[in-house]
């Protein structure tokens, strides 16, 4: 039996500093790292450019981080954007952040883990890469999207016997990723195989308008990776002492994958010819076996497959929260607000999320969902950095955050920039994520007159 959290069981306040920075370094760190950069690459041309965006869109994850710290502060409830913008500004557009992130922003980034753990297990076993004679002839890509599905399945049943268990794993996942790159990284750069002249052995882009879109949607696709700074702020129901906590957590995790990015990328373009790594998705797994030579690169590729577990878990652990805001308020299906009275977690919003990560899997290619995550992904932290401003005059005695108003000024213009220019460069996925934030407006007029009811 399960009860609603209106009636005796909440979520319990038990996450604190490392689990909560583990959670966000987790959430960031996943395929985004691993698979675009080769992609970035073939569209960018030059290695410098993209170590150049790689930093840029950093710095502007670390701006958003310390906008976040100062709502999450504020408004330290389960939902991020859902709750900052319902409160801030009008509830419609608090559901319109929820609803999104019911398609795009956990359910899709689980399902692209999952095919980046498929891509680099295929590296590491090519024969996974052949058809498979069964009676009948399984394609290779078949493989590879059961591969997937098996992975989000397991660690949806690892999240459904509640928050400790799955943060014990989560902390032990993402440890073992973070002593992954640090390993990759040291023991690539002290092999002394690589060519420091692959930095310049290429032609920047011609200085035009076409270029322009070129960087903006290569920096869309690196926000992407970079998404999940804002990821403990998703959990604030579940956080001790989240005034203190919340902020500090999403401030650390950000500066401390802004490290390992740039120490990935330097590695990559240090092993990897410009020419060889574009449009190469496991390019971790080429990176290790240039440097190091081939079994090194099956290794490292397992490695790495198994270091994206780290990441999708994280993803599993925080959407399903933001389900389980909006049905409290009466804007969802009920039972999204329902919490198993044993495990204290949302169980039905968990599984329904793997669903939906599972038809994601089966219907979607790699970069149609990067573009499409990347670009509805975009809109709603922008709404949410704004609000720190009606914050700040509606609340003076919260927590005040340093670098406001720049820091805030300088998310939203370059964010504004991506979007458009992404739109221009890439205009049917970006307009597949334009209807979704539409198809919204009258699923929350419908919530709202099916399952709210007027107090008595």
């Amino acid at each position: 039996m399960q009860t609603s959290p209106k009636e005796s069981i909440e979520l319990n306040r038990s996450l604190g500093l490392v689990s909560l920075t583990s959670i966000v370094v987790a959430n960031m760190v996943g395929a985004g790292i691993f698979t675009t950069s080769g992609l970035l690459l073939r569209d960018l041309g030059h290695p410098l450019l993209m170590l150049i965006l790689w930093l840029a869109g950093g710095l502007v994850a670390l701006c958003g981080a310390l906008s976040y710290g100062e709502l999450g502060a504020a408004f330290p409830q389960a939902g991020g954007e859902y709750v900052f913008l319902s409160k801030l500004f009008r509830p419609l557009l608090g559901f319109l952040s929820g609803w999104v992130s019911f398609f795009v922003g956990f359910s899709a980034p689980i399902a692209a883990s999952a095919m980046g753990f498929s891509e680099y297990l295929t590296r590491a076993f090519p024969e996974l890469g052949q058809p498979l004679k069964l009676g009948i002839t399984i394609a290779p890509v078949v493989i590879g999207k059961f591969l997937a599905i098996v992975i989000i399945l397991l660690f949806t049943l690892i999240h459904i016997q509640g928050l400790k268990p799955g943060a014990r794993v989560q902390n032990v996942l993402t440890f073992g990723k973070v002593g992954l790159i640090l390993f990759l990284i040291i023991l690539g750069l002290a092999s002394r195989n690589g060519n420091w002249a692959n930095f310049t052995s290429a032609d920047w882009l011609p200085a035009d308008f076409s270029s322009l879109k070129v960087v903006g949607l290569s920096l869309m696709w690196i926000m992407f990776a970079y998404s999940g700074w804002n990821a403990s702020a998703y959990l604030g129901s579940e956080i001790k002492k989240p005034r203190r906590n919340l902020p500090a957590s999403l401030l650390l995790g950000t500066a401390v994958v802004i490290l390992l990015y740039l120490g990935l990328n330097v590695l990559f373009i240090y092993a990897i010819p410009p020419e060889e790594m574009k449009g190469v998705i496991s390019v971790g797994g080429l990176a290790a076996g240039k440097l190091l030579g081939p079994g090194w690169e099956k290794f490292i590729s397992i490695m790495i497959a198994f270091a994206l577990f780290s990441s999708l878990s994280a993803f599993i652990i925080i959407g399903p929260r933001v389900y389980y805001a909006m049905a409290s308020d009466k804007l969802f299906f009920p039972f999204a607000a329902k919490v198993n009275p044993v495990t204290k977690v949302p169980t039905l919003s968990i599984w329904l999320q793997g669903a939906i990560a599972v038809v994601i899997v089966i219907s979607g290619t790699f970069e149609h969902i990067l573009t499409y995550m990347g670009f509805a992904l975009g809109i709603f932290p922008i709404l949410a950095v704004v609000g720190v401003f009606k914050l700040r005059k509606q609340q003076p005695e919260n927590l005040r955050l340093p670098g406001f108003p720049v820091v805030q000024v300088l998310y939203l213009i370059v964010a504004f920039s991506i979007l458009g220019l992404s739109l221009l460069q890439s205009p049917g996925p970006s307009l597949v994520a334009i209807l979704t934030v539409l198809a919204g407006i009258p699923a929350y007029f419908f919530f709202k007159k099916r399952y709210s009811k007027p107090a008595n």
